[in-house]
């Protein structure tokens, strides 16, 4: 079978090999991207002639790729028992292309709207080699990506104000965020002479004074962490007065620096 010229191609060469393996992050960000994760095993691979690979970076082929499924991980359509796709690959240390066939890989991918048996890859680095610790590490990603009460996306802050208490060293900070589906999500951080601070997240309307962290490398997690700015915009700090303004900037430190960096090896963005 030749390569159809028109088949749909990943957006770009990947980039080179990581020292290790996908992050939650990545792995997050590829499975929330996807409409199939598809555990496939290579049965033919045909190397693209140059001309046919507009965009390939230098030192990578762009392979066309037939794949027999071997089992649909997750997936909100279909898929057929033979696929087809585009990726490209790195040369290996003697500038040849790696082979590939029998090898099974993890496929984040879209169907290709009028082209039975096809898909395209979400992401340059959308294959990955199938290991049983790679699945099981994807399980509870895929869980909570499919739950009914999927934690929604976050895409910046709306506000943010701090308020000092009666009593020295007393205030409360609530910062409100800006979602994809306008669902209401507010961060409270506490502070209370002699105590530790506390925040917490209010999934819902109702802001909860009792709310908690999200658990680390949870979707919710995720949704912070890796969508958040590093930095309370100045324009989203709803104080008038300077010393409640740097309280609000410092209690948006604290929490970002809570929940830690969004570690990232094969994605961007998210």
């Amino acid at each position: 079978m030749s390569p159809a010229p028109t088949l749909a191609q990943t957006a770009s060469a990947p980039a080179a090999s990581a020292p290790s393996g996908p992050t939650y992050a990545d792995l997050v960000t590829l499975a929330d991207a996807a409409d199939l994760v598809i555990r496939a095993q290579i049965r033919r691979q045909t190397a693209l002639k140059d001309d046919r690979a507009p965009g390939l970076e230098p030192g990578f082929a762009r392979l066309y790729i037939e794949a027999r499924t071997v089992a649909l991980i997750a997936g909100r359509n279909a898929v057929g028992e033979t696929l087809a796709y585009l990726v490209d690959v790195p040369l290996d240390a003697k500038g040849k292309v790696p082979k590939l066939k029998n090898r099974e890989m993890v496929l984040f991918a879209d169907t290709v709207p009028g082209r039975a048996g096809e898909v395209r890859l979400v992401n340059p680095n959308a294959q990955l080699l199938y290991s049983p610790e790679l699945e099981a590490r994807l399980r509870p990603i895929l869980t909570e990506l499919y739950a009914p009460d999927l934690a929604p996306r976050v895409t910046g802050i709306s506000d943010a104000l701090a308020v000092q208490g009666t009593l020295t060293g007393e205030s409360e900070t609530q910062v409100f965020l800006a979602t994809e589906d306008r669902s209401p999500i507010s961060i409270t951080v506490l502070r209370r002479p002699g105590q530790q601070v506390q925040w917490g997240v209010s999934w819902g309307e109702i802001i909860d004074s009792s709310a908690r962290p999200p658990a680390p490398e949870t979707l919710r997690w995720y949704r912070l962490a890796c969508s958040l700015p590093a930095q309370l915009p100045s324009s989203a700090n709803l104080a008038r007065e300077p010393e409640e303004r740097r309280l609000a900037a410092n209690d948006y430190a604290f929490v970002m620096a809570a929940l830690g960096p969004c570690e990232r090896r094969i994605t961007s963005g998210g």
